[in-house]
């Protein structure tokens, strides 16, 4: 049996993947380990794996005015996962020393796992769980001017943290990236960042899902009208008045499309009022995954988590971007045909109400949905990530790499 490490970030969308490989590896009798933030691995991690703890970096408090293109790549890179790495890097060095992995699973927003590393000449692999980086479908690539600012950045990372004479990109590890989504989404790769294995995306009922007190009785009742399920990402740091506006404007175009549409909405700051009506749920919490089994359409700001759980129940979606990686996982959602985007800085009810028929009156948008369904579950998920890390290390045991330089 082999030893996997696995260094994430303190981010919830990128630990539940890599927590449903690590549980797949654990049942097939391998040791796992963790090097992170414990808080954040708290419920996701099994009591029988260790957790080597990292320092971590408070979110910067100077967002950027505007959130998107290459500002909002600057303040990812340059005030939260470069200031992440030099805060890791002792404990995943001290993790690797101690536990002494076979390989290390390393979130590729985690750069300092794949640059501690490639200094102690310990293979790794790299786990795009929120695959918007990739050559193909990159947020550099809808912002070319700053390609070679990250590479400046990751350069001095590198001098720092890894082995200043390696010459790759450390987001994509020379031996193998995992991409927890599909080529139907993201769009073919281009070869030259390693080797790349698609295993679709790992879902399901997430531990801050409300189990009891949802009124299902008024989403199963016996109707006619298309269900649209509204809801926006809860860690998006939007100004509260701006989402309650763009709630309301959701509400009102449901509302004014009552024959043909009822709506769930997700208020989880109370700040719509009324919470009921025969064509409107207002609830501070859903299960939103439970939710989409049973919805027609969603709107939602286009996080991936958002996105891709519509499209695993083949849900087409009305996305409403704000900021981070959410113009390009919109993007990514339009260019398949799945959806359709609306301007969040020009909402109005008219313009949800209309995107909202068209998704939901053009045939092409859910067959679309139902394609990229497919591909996500075709692709094995858990198991076909484990089983590639194991083939991984099996060939690096009768052959390693010596003194690679890529």
């Amino acid at each position: 049996m082999s030893r996997f490490l696995f260094v994430v970030p303190p981010l919830a969308p990128h630990v539940h993947p890599a927590s449903a490989v690590a549980a797949e590896l654990a049942g097939r009798g391998h040791e796992v380990a963790w090097a992170g933030q414990p808080a954040a691995l708290e419920g996701l991690a099994s009591a029988d794996s260790p957790v080597f703890p990292c320092a971590s970096v408070p979110p910067g408090d100077a967002r950027p005015r505007d959130p998107r293109g290459a500002a909002g790549l600057r303040f990812l890179w340059g005030d939260f996962f470069a200031p992440l790495a030099y805060a890791m890097a002792p404990g995943v060095t001290a993790a690797v020393m101690e536990f002494g992995p076979d390989l290390l699973v390393v979130d590729q927003q985690a750069v300092a796992g794949a640059l501690v590393a490639e200094r102690l000449g310990v293979p790794y692999v790299t786990s795009s769980t929120v695959p918007t980086e990739l050559p193909g479908s990159p947020i550099a690539g809808a912002v070319p001017q700053s390609d070679q600012w990250l590479t400046d950045l990751l350069d001095g990372l590198r001098l720092r943290l890894g082995d200043p004479s390696a010459r790759y990109d450390p987001r994509f590890s020379p031996r193998l990236t995992l991409v927890f989504s599909t080529s139907e989404l993201t769009g073919p790769q281009v070869p030259d960042r390693g080797p790349v294995c698609f295993v679709g995306p790992v879902l399901g009922s997430r531990a801050d899902a409300p189990d009891d007190g949802f009124p299902w009785g008024w989403v199963d009742r016996d109707d006619d009208r298309a269900l649209v399920l509204v809801s926006l990402d809860p860690a998006d740091p939007a100004d509260p008045v701006v989402g309650a506006h763009f709630l309301a404007q959701c509400v009102d175009g449901v509302r004014a499309r009552s024959r043909e549409l009822r709506a769930v909405v997700a208020d989880p700051c109370g700040i719509l009022g009324s919470p009921c009506g025969d064509d409107v749920l207002i609830h501070p919490a859903v299960p939103r995954f439970e939710l989409l089994a049973r919805a027609d359409a969603i709107v939602c700001h286009a996080g991936h988590h958002s996105v891709t759980e519509a499209l695993w129940h083949g849900v087409p979606l009305v996305v409403a971007p704000v900021r981070g990686d959410q113009p390009v996982v919109a993007a990514q959602v339009v260019a398949v045909g799945a959806g359709v985007r609306v301007r969040f800085g020009r909402r109005d009810a008219k313009a949800v109400g209309s995107a909202l028929e068209a998704v939901l009156g053009r045939p092409h948008f859910a067959a679309a949905a139902r394609r990229v369904s497919r591909s996500f579950r075709e692709a094995g998920g858990a198991p076909t990530a484990a089983a590639r890390l194991e083939e991984l290390v099996a060939a690096e045991q009768e052959n390693p790499w010596q003194g690679l330089q890529i």
